[in-house]
């Protein structure tokens, strides 16, 4: 795909929605990494219905911290993996209040070293939180950028590299929001919606479907 058409997918992208935003609930960085956390192999929808309930309760890191398991385990019992993901979320908040003060940390590196967060959920953290440009590549931006072939690779982290590597730097910063909405309600998995896509006259994939 040559980069003429690259500019116009995230041209259209931008025009349709300025100002892309993720659709899991936060307030804070905190909540957001927390929610990112609890989102892996899990509906946002799904850990809207917790975080809903549970950071209203508790919002900060000594807040969530001093639940406990059995206590954080009330309100994050219907997400899947919880009992993995709870016990991240407190060794999380207690790192979090031992070296940084209580604050989510601004960099990759401090943000990896906190259990349960990879690679993907700190290019969430450090783009939505703190406006950083970073490729969060889950499977809808995977698949998107190598069905469209805006950004083919064989894994996420080839995909991630190349997506930095050739999307326009006015596009950027919302790029990955852009991309990921698209693959959940556009460009889906099963049977993309070819035929109510904006980008279908710029799109590189050979099994168009007429379904919109």
């Amino acid at each position: 795909m040559n980069a003429a058409k690259r500019y116009e997918i995230f041209r259209r992208f931008q025009e349709d929605n300025p100002k892309p935003e993720t659709e899991l609930n936060y307030n804070s960085p905190f909540e957001l990494l927390i929610a990112v956390i609890l989102s892996a192999q899990a509906t946002d929808v799904g850990v809207n219905k917790a975080t809903d309930k549970l950071f209203p309760v508790a919002n900060t890191p000594e807040a969530m911290y001093a639940l406990g398991y059995e206590g954080l385990c009330e309100y994050t019992k219907t997400i899947g993996l919880y009992p993995t993901k709870t016990k991240n979320v407190l060794a999380t908040c207690r790192l979090l209040i031992e070296r940084h003060n209580s604050q989510v940390p601004d960099t990759r590196e401090a943000l990896e070293a906190l259990p349960g967060v990879g690679r993907k959920t700190a290019n969430v953290v450090l783009n939505t939180a703190f406006g950083q440009v970073a490729m969060a590549v889950d499977t809808h931006i995977f698949r998107v950028s190598n069905r469209t072939n805006i950004a083919p690779g064989k894994n996420v982290l080839e995909v991630e590299k190349k997506l930095l590597k050739v999307i326009h730097k006015d596009f950027i910063l919302d790029a990955h929001h852009w991309l990921i909405l698209h693959g959940r309600y556009v460009c889906q998995a099963r049977k993309p919606r070819c035929g109510s896509c904006r980008i279908e006259d710029l799109c590189e994939f050979k099994q168009k479907t007429s379904d919109d």
